[in-house]
């Protein structure tokens, strides 16, 4: 039994890539992702993101918006409260696993892995992740 002065660990997510870029790019979602970094910027939450997943962000900006746009993003992920995660061998195999049963992309599998290992729920608003059905808890972007 925790004492009255303890306080309880903050709660978890991992932010995917779509999560991210609604952040980023003023989207549908931005509102409930800049809440969420907000709650993590006090503490109260911990969040965390695949090195896979942050290259996907990278990828996407510089793909639309060029190479400058890319770097000013990076710049602004480096000052959010967001943990960037490698990828280990346990993490890589689960995410294969992912792939191969539920045929998701490359990437979903990355974020779907990191939050299965921390048994916490993926923030997004990717529909491609109904796929996984109750495998992997879902917070749904709003």
């Amino acid at each position: 039994m925790s004492s009255p002065n303890e306080t309880a660990p903050p709660r978890r997510l991992v932010m995917d890539s779509h999560a991210l870029l609604s952040f980023l790019e003023d989207s549908r979602g931005a509102d409930f992702v800049a809440n969420a970094l907000g709650m993590a910027d006090q503490n109260a939450l911990e969040c965390f993101m695949s090195i896979v997943n942050w290259g996907e962000v990278y990828y996407s900006i510089l793909r639309a918006k060029g190479d400058r746009r890319a770097q000013e993003a990076t710049f602004v992920i480096d000052q959010l409260p967001i943990e960037i995660v490698n990828m280990d061998l346990n993490l890589v195999r689960r995410a294969s696993t992912f792939r191969e049963q539920f045929r998701l992309p490359n990437g979903l599998c990355f974020a779907a892995s990191l939050a299965d290992s921390l048994a916490c729920p993926v923030l997004t608003g990717d529909d491609t992740f109904r796929r996984l059905g109750e495998e992997v808890q879902i917070l749904w972007v709003k």
